[in-house]
């Protein structure tokens, strides 16, 4: 690398395609000093519990942790809107002095009384780890009170990082999903869709694309569920599992107790979109749902690859950086961007595992910058040196690209329009057209040649 790096201890977790060792650190906790672009436990929790409709999700710390993830998912719902709001008990210094729980006790009589819930999360916050508060013994005093489910989250900031929060979450749905029936498990001849949680539509989508191949969509694990969907989820013969990163976790721990095996899939791009298709066919088993997997995937291609390939002859030479979420998303990403002609120069994740950067390794370019748990600094060094065009990333990396005159593409969990599947394909070639040949670059930065 040819500058520096701010933090030194950082170097374990940067590597360089064919200039240096493959193996790159990961899934480790963030260095301290470093101002990560991580998200911390409890935000990863809220990401991954949020979209169930019908559920009271309670936030047993500051307010500001509430209003950082108020409403943090773009996911869509067919069904109620509770989980749209946000409730917090509102922590202050006295609570912290003489403890938080009956704070907490009062909060979900109020909320009890007043929506009538099915199921509430309560989730504890760094500062519930500091004063200690129980939430295992409110939760289950409460659920006695009113009769439903109120399961806590365990997810204060000091265990660990985000992945620590979607394993949190995993165990909180593992609680919700235990069967009251152990003969009904595995029974039905469905799938579960793991990791996707509605965005902009997406799990409709999808479910779509199943519904013509002849293949049952059991629960998506979490978007557009509600709790009394969640409770059938050990019934379907097999898990697939969109976003790795935070489902990985509670796919193996159904497998282990209830024999329900998984895959990874990937429905961004046109390749992973059909190669996804045809693995979940052959899961199955069935000819004619093979067949008629292969049809859905002609009559799509037939629409979708001639305009991919006008967008491929336009955008041909640009260079993309890449920072996002789960390792198995980076990968696609690496994918789709040739699908599009684009070379992906810098690649990272947050809560990539160690299989997921040998994949990644293997998949780029000679002289790609591969790292995990990026700081803002080495993102900016890394696509100034890298000659970026643009940067795909989330919320807190658009000021960043836009700082240096990049280009930038919201492939986070706020965005309004959906990227997977054949449609999301085609919004993606087109979002990244209309940004990188906006005519705004010419102001903003001398010799950018354009697009066709």
């Amino acid at each position: 690398m040819s500058q520096t790096l701010a933090i030194n201890e950082r170097q374990d977790f940067i590597t360089t395609k064919g200039r240096q060792k493959a193996h790159l650190k990961c899934d480790a906790d963030s260095i301290a000093g470093c101002v990560s672009q991580r998200a911390c436990v409890y935000c990863g929790a809220r990401v991954v519990l949020n979209p169930i409709t019908d559920a009271i999700h309670l936030v047993h710390g500051p307010i500001g942790c509430s209003a950082y993830t108020w409403d943090i998912r773009g996911s869509l719902t067919s069904g109620e809107e509770l989980f749209r709001n946000s409730f917090s008990t509102d922590l202050k210094e006295q609570d912290v002095i003489f403890g938080g729980e009956k704070k907490l006790s009062a909060a979900i009589d109020k909320l009890a009384i007043k929506y009538n819930p099915k199921l509430i999360f309560i989730y504890s916050t760094c500062i519930v780890g500091v004063i200690g508060d129980d939430l295992e013994a409110v939760a289950k005093a409460a659920a006695k009170r009113y009769g439903i489910q109120v399961i806590p989250v365990q997810s204060s900031g000091f265990i660990g990082n985000k992945s620590a929060g979607y394993r949190a979450a995993c165990d909180a749905l593992f609680r919700l999903i235990e069967p009251a029936d152990r003969t009904m498990v595995g029974k039905d001849k469905s799938i579960n869709y793991l990791g996707d949680f509605n965005l902009a539509g997406e799990a409709w989508i999808i479910r779509d694309y199943f519904r013509q191949m002849g293949v049952t969509v059991n629960v998506v694990l979490t978007g557009d569920a509600s709790s009394a969907d969640l409770k059938k989820a050990t019934r379907a013969s097999l898990n697939i599992i969109q976003c790795a990163g935070s489902m990985h976790y509670l796919a193996g721990r159904m497998e282990e107790t209830y024999g329900i095996p998984f895959m990874q899939v990937s429905f961004l791009g046109l390749h992973d979109t059909a190669d996804s298709l045809r693995r979940v066919a052959a899961a199955i088993g069935d000819k004619e749902v093979l067949a008629r997997t292969e049809a859905l995937i002609d009559r799509e291609l037939a629409v979708t690859a001639p305009v991919i390939e006008d967008y491929r002859r336009k955008l041909a030479g640009k260079k993309a950086a890449v920072y996002v979420g789960g390792g198995f998303k980076a990968i696609s990403l690496i994918k789709q961007f040739r699908e599009l002609g684009i070379e992906v120069v810098m690649i990272g994740t947050q809560t990539g595992r160690q299989e997921e950067y040998d994949t990644i390794h293997e998949l780029a370019s000679d002289g790609t910058v591969i790292l995990d748990d990026a700081n803002p600094s080495e993102l900016e060094k890394f696509m100034t040196e890298q000659q970026a065009d643009l940067l795909v990333g989330g919320v807190k990396e658009r000021p960043l690209a836009y700082k240096l005159g990049k280009a930038f593409i919201d492939h986070n969990h706020d965005r309004k329009h959906p990227l997977s599947g054949y449609v999301g394909a085609i919004n993606f070639a087109k979002e990244v057209y209309s940004t990188v040949c906006s005519p705004v670059w010419k102001y903003v930065r001398s010799g950018d040649e354009g697009c066709e």
